[in-house]
């Protein structure tokens, strides 16, 4: 029986990821920086990821 593990790179720290399945769209954190990413496609097994702009709210305090 063979599990998955699909694999990437952070674009912000260049860290390896490994990751059981995921489909594109989802997104997903870096271990290392913390970044949000984004899978944008999936080749052979690798991930084609970019970061996600989050914004803070600002609620006024």
């Amino acid at each position: 029986m063979s599990t998955t593990v699909l694999t990437g790179v952070c674009p912000e720290c260049e860290t390896d990821l490994t990751t059981p399945p995921i489909v594109p769209g989802e997104t997903l954190s870096c271990p290392e920086c913390l970044l949000t990413l984004r899978v944008d496609d999936i080749d052979d097994g690798r991930l084609r990821l970019r970061m996600v702009e989050v914004t803070l709210r600002d609620w006024g305090q």
